[in-house]
């Protein structure tokens, strides 16, 4: 991890503020002075700041209804209340991704950054539910084929959703991307507007129990859960198939039939 990322993940400051202080010749790692903010360093790398230990600060998952007219911002420059005030807590969180500012619903807020990567990363297809109401009400089905198959937006086009409509001017969708204000383009580009936007899902979580306004600790299992939602898929060979053992088609290599004793196999 760079040392301006370490810095910051320890409750220093922000990784901009960070940089800053690297630069001023505060850090020592093993007992050198570093002004290198991009240095990689780690938990046995004896990080020290002005002299006293610098170690990362154990790691919590929140989870936050997040009400409307709340940014989803550590701090705002224009005084608007954040995602980060609404939560108790002695570290130094920040927001999972970002919902806007008229958007309603489930944001997780960590210091893990690892984890919060893992998490919002397309590459890793970690599930966000959206519950939106449009106008016009009717959606064509041509309409509800084009946001399952992806739609074309002007930075490209989406991936696959799940879409469904469990009432007139109502839909849920169900997109594994975190485009900026994808949800409401998407629905703009089959010729209907968003007028309300609530995310109730993120991978296995839910919004049951938790009132707007409202956050609580995620428990250890729940933070292992999403963990393992977050690791990379390995590809496993078939069911019977030997490691390598592929014929020319892609499939599994026949086995040849034994000899009998003294009696070579007919061809």
């Amino acid at each position: 991890m760079r040392l301006a990322k370490f810095l910051a993940h320890a409750g220093v400051a922000s990784r901009r503020a960070a940089e800053g202080i690297v630069a001023e010749g505060r850090v020592t790692v093993h007992g050198e002075v570093v002004t290198d903010p991009a240095r990689d360093v780690d938990e046995t790398s004896a990080v020290a700041l002005d002299g006293r230990a610098v170690a990362p600060e154990p790691h919590e998952v929140h989870a936050l209804n997040k009400p409307a007219g709340v940014v989803s911002t550590a701090r705002d420059t224009h005084g608007r209340p954040t995602v980060v005030q609404l939560v108790r807590s002695s570290r130094r969180l920040y927001p999972v991704g970002r919902l806007d500012a008229d958007t309603t619903g489930l944001i997780l807020l960590t210091n893990d950054g690892g984890l919060a990567e893992r998490l919002t990363h397309p590459r890793y297809g970690v599930k966000k539910v959206y519950r939106a109401r449009i106008q016009p009400a009717r959606l064509a089905p041509r309409a509800l084929e084009a946001l399952r198959e992806g739609v074309e937006l002007e930075d490209g086009r989406t991936g696959r959703a799940d879409v469904r409509q469990p009432a007139p001017g109502v839909l849920e969708l169900t997109i594994r991307e975190g485009r900026k204000r994808q949800v409401r383009r998407m629905v703009e580009a089959v010729g209907h507007r968003v007028v309300e936007l609530e995310r109730i899902a993120f991978g296995p979580l839910g919004l049951r129990g938790l009132e707007p306004g409202k956050s609580r600790r995620l428990t250890k299992a729940e933070v292992e859960r999403l963990r393992r939602l977050a690791e990379p898929r390995q590809r496993r060979p078939s069911r019977g198939r030997a490691p390598g053992a592929t014929t020319r088609g892609g499939g599994a290599k026949p086995a040849r039939p034994k000899p009998r004793s003294g009696r070579r196999p007919q061809r």
